[in-house]
């Protein structure tokens, strides 16, 4: 049984379909990436799995029907994710990032959490920053971090919530060839750690390396599936997005969204 599964799901702004009748399945364990060009729909296609924006068609998510549930309800269930900005507080240290992350959706009480996060054990958010080679930052502030860093804490803060699938939109943005290919690896240990994860990026040398499975949208409709390597060599997505160049090579680069 997969993870999450949906079928035919729809999002509609002002008459025109972003997302159209969109079937796709994550897997327990597994790495899928959701990919496509500008205004292709992958960032409408996660909020509209969260619950950030209205949709219609059937989510179901750890073997139950999610659709009419709420954006908070869903994250409770473990349905997680990062957004493309850091997000992050920049008056609170990294592991109070991570804390009040933790703290949101077990008591509610965000405000208060601002002011004094009460998670007092932070051995498993702890862990969460050594997994992700973060902690020696646990104590700065994200002002004092690199940029790749503050992206790797906005994956952290995410998985502080100990969700079953994270999905992340464009983590790879802004970052640099080296700082993308880190990043890459920290994605994959996550995903060997446990997790699921469904991605968006637009650096394809980082998504056609990393993922286990794919999807390629093209104004919100599926173009085509299947491994890195068909979706490599697949002419319909080649003419859609990737390029010629891309056909016979391993890319790298990043073409905006």
């Amino acid at each position: 049984m997969s993870l999450l599964e949906t079928a035919g799901l729809t999002v509609t702004f002002g008459g025109k379909r972003a997302v159209d009748s969109l079937n796709l399945s994550v897997d327990q364990g597994q790495l899928v990436g959701l990919i496509g060009p500008n205004g292709a729909g992958k960032t409408t296609t996660i909020d509209a799995l969260t619950g950030f924006v209205p949709s219609q068609g059937r989510i179901s998510f750890d073997g139950d029907e999610i659709s009419s549930l709420s954006s908070t309800l869903r994250a409770r269930r473990g349905l997680g994710r990062t957004w493309q900005s850091s997000e992050l507080f920049d008056d609170l240290t990294v592991m109070e990032n991570l804390q009040v992350a933790a703290e949101r959706l077990r008591f509610g009480g965000f405000l208060r959490d601002l002011v004094k996060p009460r998670n007092d054990d932070v051995s498993e958010l702890r862990s969460i920053l050594d997994s992700l080679d973060l902690g020696e930052t646990a104590e700065q502030l994200p002002t004092e971090l690199s940029h790749g860093q503050r992206k790797l804490v906005g994956v952290a803060r995410a998985l502080a919530a100990s969700p079953k699938l994270v999905c992340m939109d464009e983590p790879a943005a802004g970052l640099d060839t080296e700082e993308s290919q880190a990043l890459g690896r920290r994605i994959r240990s996550v995903v060997e750690g446990g997790r699921s994860v469904l991605l968006i990026d637009h650096d394809m040398g980082l998504v056609l390396t990393i993922c286990d499975y794919l999807y390629v949208l093209d104004f919100g409709q599926l173009i085509a599936e299947g491994t890195p390597a068909e979706i490599r060599n697949n002419d319909q997505v080649i003419t859609a997005y990737l390029g010629e160049r891309h056909a016979t090579t391993e890319p790298h680069g990043s073409t905006g969204d």
